[in-house]
């Protein structure tokens, strides 16, 4: 039943936080706030339980729900759930308290969408039906709509419909995919399931698998974004509010990467290894033209929209080099640029909220002016260029030497992504911080609220560069996804029970 809970929990907060809002502002804050820090307690108590990193998956809960259909509440969290659970619900929190002086406008119902959102990012990561799972995609679509049309920038409206119809038409595809595997399991073995785990094992002809593969990796590119399908995220990151930014780099973009690990690569192995080499192409051809884009950017929320273009490049090549060393690297790219990514946008803006504009030829030499943030500032733009010593470097140095292994040309390309990594990053600090400005008084550096934010931020991604053992640890589950991409492993049948499971049941395991 926690995993329930974990899902329930931002939902009645959500609601609890709509409903005071119209007596007490604060309030409705500090219920957002609360529900959050005790989903981040719950799942980082879990982690902490789990000691030596945890084999396999650690809890299954399961319930009827359509069972004329095959659809079940099944719900199921292993060691790369839990760490995405773990970075929702930090950058949930943070993107609260981000939110806390900037929203004034109908603050419970933003709160309201907000809470919503964590609720469908978490329900991503925990569904094992491929129904749930679909009705969790779109939970998360509508909220985020709001929180862009509603609180965004001058654009917003505009913005907001072409995430919408992106995201809508990619989530489109993917139902259609996802009933055409539940037909096709139904043709061969006379049961209609919707089960992850039955799905699994569903034989089908090569060209019908790359037709169904097809449609669940259209819905996750859209989403990752990859090129040529990247078009809404610029105008979506600029429009949104700051804690609508945080969310959507640090958050959404993940549930793409999510899809493409827990989904393409064990439903459809074959099909997804005859596709590998088109998919690393779109890999490196995002890292170096969102690169290039991110470079020519004149507003500060735009450059680094156009960098998460770049590094989620690096996600679909580690992604499709099919071996283990790789495999962490993506998910240690999802977290570190989720951390890094996240805080340049707030510190975008507490930027904007001082000096009022986004535009880089408006700003510089604040330096002298906000030394603080100027320094807080420099950590993440060096993440973001992969310093050694932070997250990023590790993330994307496992990520060159599993795709090295698979292909080299390729790999060799991505590496130039990272010198046009370097001079973006650094035309951040050359055009905010130094050079000339008139701005030399009055402005207040960062505040006990904006140390609570982004201190943690600045420690984790430390740690991520010095010690990752952690988190590579808790990612042991990476050799069965991958052997079950290569079509090589059997899984466990699922147990029907809903207690805590040990660490060896429900787990896959090579054929001897």
């Amino acid at each position: 039943m926690i995993l329930l809970y974990i899902i329930l929990i931002p939902v009645i907060g959500a609601l609890l936080s709509w409903l005071v809002s119209a007596r007490s502002v604060t309030l409705c804050r500090w219920i957002a706030l609360a529900s959050l820090l005790l989903d981040l307690v719950i799942v980082t108590g879990i982690w902490l339980d789990q000691g030596d990193g945890g084999k396999g998956w650690l809890y299954n809960w399961q319930a009827p729900w359509i069972p004329q259909f095959g659809i079940t509440l099944h719900l199921a969290m292993d060691g790369l759930s839990l760490v995405m659970l773990v970075l929702t619900f930090f950058l949930g929190a943070l993107s609260v308290l981000v939110s806390w002086n900037e929203i004034r406008w109908r603050a419970g119902f933003f709160h309201f969408n907000l809470l919503f959102v964590i609720t469908g990012i978490a329900g991503v990561f925990l569904t094992m039906d491929l129904f749930l799972f679909y009705f969790f995609w779109e939970v998360m679509l509508i909220p985020m709509y709001f929180l862009i049309g509603i609180w965004g920038h001058e654009r917003r409206e505009y913005a907001a419909y072409k995430f919408f119809i992106f995201t809508q038409a990619g989530g489109l595809l993917m139902l259609l995919a996802i009933l055409g595997l539940y037909f096709v399991h139904a043709a061969n073995t006379g049961v209609y399931t919707f089960n992850y785990f039955d799905l699994l094992h569903t034989p089908m002809a090569r060209s019908l698998s790359q037709w169904l593969m097809l449609g669940f990796l259209i819905a996750f590119v859209v989403k990752l974004p990859a090129v040529p399908f990247h078009t809404w995220l610029p105008d979506a990151h600029t429009e949104a509010p700051t804690a609508g930014s945080v969310i959507l780099a640090g958050l959404l973009l993940k549930t793409g990467a999510y899809g493409i690990l827990r989904f393409v690569l064990p439903l459809f192995p074959a099909a997804a290894q005859d596709f590998a080499p088109w998919a690393m192409l779109l890999g490196v051809a995002g890292i170096l033209y969102g690169g290039q884009l991110a470079y020519a950017q004149p507003d500060f929320k735009r450059l680094v929209a156009y960098t998460s273009v770049s590094h989620m490049g690096f996600v679909l090549l580690g992604a499709f080099a099919f071996n283990e060393v790789a495999y962490q690297g993506v998910v240690m790219q999802m977290i570190t640029h989720g951390i890094s990514t996240g805080a340049l946008f707030m510190l975008a803006g507490v930027l904007y909220e001082r000096i009022h504009t986004r535009e880089l030829s408006r700003m510089g030499g604040l330096w002298p002016v906000l030394p603080a943030m100027g320094t807080v500032t420099m950590i993440f733009v060096m993440a973001s260029l992969g310093l050694p010593g932070l997250g990023n470097f590790i993330a994307e140095f496992l990520i060159l030497v599993g795709s090295w292994q698979a292909n080299r040309p390729l790999t060799v390309l991505a590496a130039i992504g990272l010198v046009i990594a370097t001079i973006y990053s650094l035309r951040i600090m050359q055009k905010v911080f130094f050079g000339q400005t008139e701005r030399q008084f009055g402005l207040p550096d960062l505040n006990t609220r904006e140390w609570v934010m982004l201190a943690p931020l600045v420690l984790v991604i430390i740690w991520l560069g010095v010690y990752p053992k952690p988190v590579l640890k808790m990612l042991n589950t990476a050799r069965g996804t991958l052997n079950a991409a290569r079509g090589t492993l059997h899984v466990a049948e699922a147990p029907d029970n809903t207690k805590r499971m040990q660490p060896s049941a429900f787990s896959v395991e090579p054929n001897q």
